[in-house]
């Protein structure tokens, strides 16, 4: 039995870090004699290179029993064999742009990007050029041996369009089943830094909520009762507050899962909206007062900030080549950091906070 998640969509922002990856699952059959597991893939995955399952193997991407196993494993009849493998080239065609990235950090394996807001990560309907993968390519334009329209490399994850921060791209096909496998098993560290409407009754939490599509917009996602929803994904998100000014709160928000505008979809569910978040209810005066001052205030938050308070503040993995811990962080960019300013101003004087 083949697991595909992969969905016909219209909008960027609408695939998930997950469905960068084509999930396999196979259940050896009674009458199967002992064979090698790289010759059973071969076989079974008769449209998939030898080469590309090697990948998987090494990085620990092919597990039979939910344990990694070498090439060289004997499968036996009842085996369940898991694979996880990057989706093949998508029909948009990434040519090199010369667009500015500000890049952390950059070795033979991998490159991280402090991605800046309004940038989308990867060419799609609507957006057939001036993406990051553009850039990406571009950036890479003299190395042979890297292929912006191969799904071999390039994005490990993904993160919306109009959110800023640490994005994580592979140069080589093992870094990216490698990298791949940490965000499938929830290995990585990710925090991000929002700013949601409302005074947040506890200082931290967490949020549990199964998500899918919401049938009443499916450009939106919606947290839904368990067994509800057959196509609901489990996700989970740890939240702490960093700091309150009265009508909005500054949060540090933990990824332990990565769905689909996950923080952005947890947080609406809880009532506290992203500030300036247009499509999830944010971008109206939820919380505050009705002077004709508050309002132009807000208008002016609007403004300095015209998208959802949202920065992918630190990134941690293990590197595919060293094995060693890799942890970065990146500052708020310029709107951001203007518009928690405004607020803590506003906060100070108004509200004496």
């Amino acid at each position: 039995m083949q697991d595909n998640y992969l969905e016909e969509i219209e909008d960027d922002e609408l695939v998930s870090e997950q469905e960068l990856f084509e999930h396999f699952r196979f259940v050896v059959d009674k009458g199967q004699s002992m064979m090698r597991l790289d010759r059973y893939l071969a076989n079974i995955m008769a449209n998939t290179s030898r080469n590309r399952i090697q990948y998987a193997t090494d990085a620990g991407n092919v597990k039979v029993n939910d344990n990694p196993v070498k090439s060289s494993y004997k499968v036996k009849p009842g085996d369940v064999i898991t694979i996880l493998l990057a989706y093949p080239p998508s029909e948009f065609v990434v040519v090199p742009q010369d667009i500015p990235i500000d890049i952390v950090y950059e070795d033979e394996e991998i490159i991280l990007v402090n991605k800046q807001p309004g940038l989308v990560v990867h060419p799609g309907f609507g957006n057939f050029d001036g993406t990051l993968l553009n850039a990406i390519a571009f950036h890479l334009r003299d190395n042979k041996d890297f292929d912006p329209n191969s799904s071999k490399v390039g994005l490990v994850h993904r993160i919306d369009k109009e959110t800023s921060g640490l994005l994580l791209v592979a140069k080589t096909e093992y870094a990216k089943s490698y990298l791949g496998k940490q965000f499938s098993d929830k290995t990585t560290e990710r925090r991000y830094h929002a700013l949601v409407w409302g005074n947040l009754k506890d200082d931290e939490g967490t949020i549990t909520g199964d998500q899918a599509r919401d049938p009443a917009d499916r450009m939106r996602f919606k947290v839904f009762e368990p067994g509800e929803n057959p196509q609901a994904k489990h996700a989970v998100t740890h939240y702490k507050v960093i700091e309150r000014f009265g009508y909005v709160t500054l949060v540090e928000c933990r990824l332990e899962t990565g769905r689909t505008h996950q923080i952005r979809v947890h947080m609406k569910h809880i009532g506290h909206p992203l500030f300036n978040d247009e499509r999830y209810g944010g971008s109206a005066i939820l919380k505050g007062t009705n002077s004709a001052y508050y309002k132009l205030f807000v208008k002016n938050c609007f403004y300095a900030c015209p998208r959802q308070a949202l920065h992918a503040k630190t990134l941690g993995f293990v590197h595919p080549k060293t094995g060693k811990q890799m942890d970065f962080e990146s500052d708020l960019p310029d709107d951001f950091q203007k518009l928690i300013e405004m607020w803590r101003e506003y906060a100070q004087q108004y509200l004496n906070l």
